[in-house]
C-alpha cells in the first residue's frame, strides 16, 4: 500500500494533531524496517497529496529515533497557545535538536521565527539554553536556503540536512557495529565549524572503520580452509578466511528475525547490523550467524560474542543472543541471563587492533540435541530447549 492509502486507513483516517489516526501512524512507523520509512519519504516527496506533508514530519521524527534519539513529536499544526516545532530531538551525548521540517525550500523560510521556537522553548526550561536547529528538507538542492542561513546572525546555530542524506546516515549506522558511529553520526547534525577539518575526518574515519568491522569481524562470514578461527598461543587470531556471500547472510538473518517477531510477539527494528530491539526497548536480541565448519565436526557451529552485544543486551528487559546456521531451519534463542551466566567459561580472542570476543562453539552431542562448549568448565550447555524454527 501507498503512504496514503496507510494513513487513510489510520484511525478515522482524519488526520490531525493529538487524533487517533496520528497515534496510530506514528505506531505503525516505530515498527517497520527503516529501508520501508525511506521509501515512504520519497513517496510524500514525489507525489504530493492531501496531508503529506504532516506525514513527512512524522516520518522525519522517526528516522531522528532511528539515530538514537530520544524524540518528542511536534504539533501540525502551532496555536497561540503552544510553542511551534515539529521536533525536539535529545541526546545525553550530542545535546539536543529543535528539528524544523519542510518539504520543500521554494518558499523562504522564517529563521527569525525558527530561533524564536527555540528561545521560547529554552525560556520554559523544555530544552537546554545551548541547543541547536537542525532544519531537514526534501529536496537536495537546498543552495538559496543554505545562502539564507549563512547571510543570518544564525549561522552558527543552524543547520540543513536533505531527507535522503538522513535517511543514508540512518542506513549507515544500521549497517555499523558499535556506538561509536552513532555518536560520531549524531555529531554531524550538530552545527561544528569546519576550518579544521580533524573533527570531520574523525567522523568518516570512525565510521568507516566500524563499518568494515561488522563485515569482517563476525565469526557469520568466515570460514578456515583448515580450522575453525581460533586464538594461538599469543592470543591472536589465525587462520586463513574464506567469506560467504554477504546476501545468503542477510538473507538469513532476515528470516530468523521475522520468525522471533512471531515468537516474542514483538516487531523488531535494527539498531545496528547485528543487533535489534522493540520500539520500547525493553526486549532486545543480538542475531549472529554461522556456515557449517567441515574441519571440525565435534563443532560444526563457530561464533564471535563480542562486548558491545553484551552491553546492549544486558540493558534490556528481555534479552536473547540468536545464532543462526546457515544449514539449518531452527535458531538458538538463548536468554541473555544463561549466556551471561557461564561467559567466564568461555574461551577468548583478542585481535590484533586490541577487540577482545568470547568464543561460542554449538556441539551437537547426538542427533537434535545440541550444546554450547564451555571449555572451562567439566559439563556443556544444554540449548537444546531454546531451538527456535525458522520458517
Amino acid at each position: 500500500m501507498a503512504i496514503e492509502q496507510i494513513a487513510a486507513i489510520a484511525g478515522d483516517g482524519n488526520l490531525k494533531d493529538d487524533s487517533k489516526c496520528s497515534s496510530e501512524l506514528r505506531e505503525f512507523f516505530s515498527k517497520i524496517a527503516s529501508q520501508k520509512i525511506g521509501q515512504y519519504v520519497d513517496q510524500c516527496l514525489e507525489n504530493s497529496f492531501n496531508k503529506s506533508g504532516l506525514i513527512f514530519q512524522d516520518l522525519i521524527n522517526e528516522l531522528g529515533r532511528r539515530l538514537d534519539y530520544q524524540v518528542e513529536n511536534g504539533r501540525y499544526q502551532g496555536t497561540v497557545r503552544t510553542i511551534g516545532f515539529d521536533g525536539i530531538w535529545r541526546s545525553s551525548d550530542e545535546g539536543t535538536l529543535v528539528v524544523e521540517v519542510k518539504t520543500t525550500d521554494a518558499y523562504r523560510i522564517s529563521l527569525e521565527t525558527v530561533a524564536n521556537y527555540r528561545k521560547k522553548l529554552s525560556d520554559a526550561h523544555h530544552i537546554p539554553s545551548d541547543s541547536t536547529v537542525l532544519i531537514v528538507v526534501g529536496r537536495q538542492d537546498t543552495g538559496e536556503l543554505e545562502a539564507q542561513v549563512r547571510g543570518s546572525r544564525y549561522a552558527w546555530d543552524i543547520r540543513i540536512i536533505s531527507a535522503d542524506a538522513l535517511v543514508k546516515l540512518v542506513q549507515l549506522k544500521e549497517n555499523s557495529e558499535g556506538g561509536d558511529t552513532a555518536q560520531k553520526i549524531r555529531q554531524l547534525l550538530t552545527p561544528l565549524e569546519y576550518t579544521r577539518l580533524d573533527r570531520l575526518v574523525d567522523v568518516m574515519f570512525t565510521t568507516a572503520t566500524e563499518v568494515e568491522n561488522a563485515i569482517t569481524s563476525d565469526s557469520e562470514v568466515a570460514e578456515t580452509t583448515n580450522e575453525t578461527p581460533a586464538a594461538d598461543s599469543e592470543g591472536k587470531v589465525r587462520g586463513v578466511w574464506q567469506f560467504t556471500d554477504s546476501n545468503l547472510l542477510q538473507k538469513k538473518r532476515e528470516e530468523i528475525v521475522s520468525s522471533l517477531n512471531t515468537k516474542l510477539s514483538t516487531s523488531f527494528i535494527k539498531k545496528t547490523k547485528a543487533t535489534l530491539w522493540d520500539t520500547d526497548h525493553k526486549t532486545r536480541i543480538a542475531v549472529t550467524i554461522s556456515k557449517r565448519y567441515t574441519q571440525r565436526l565435534s563443532y560444526p557451529y563457530w561464533y564471535a560474542y563480542h562486548p558491545q552485544w553484551d552491553d546492549f543486551l544486558s540493558k534490556g528487559e528481555r534479552s536473547f543472543i540468536a545464532l543462526g546456521c546457515m544449514d539449518l531451519d531452527k535458531a538458538f534463542l538463548i536468554p541473555h541471563e544463561i549466556l551471561s551466566n557461564n561467559l567466564h567459561l568461555l574461551n577468548t580472542t583478542t585481535t590484533a587492533d586490541g577487540r577482545t570476543y568470547w568464543h561460542l562453539h554449538v556441539v551437537e552431542e547426538s542427533p537434535g540435541r545440541y550444546a554450547l562448549l564451555l571449555p572451562k568448565a567439566d559439563k556443556n550447555l544444554d540449548i537444546t530447549t531454546y531451538i527456535c524454527p525458522i520458517s
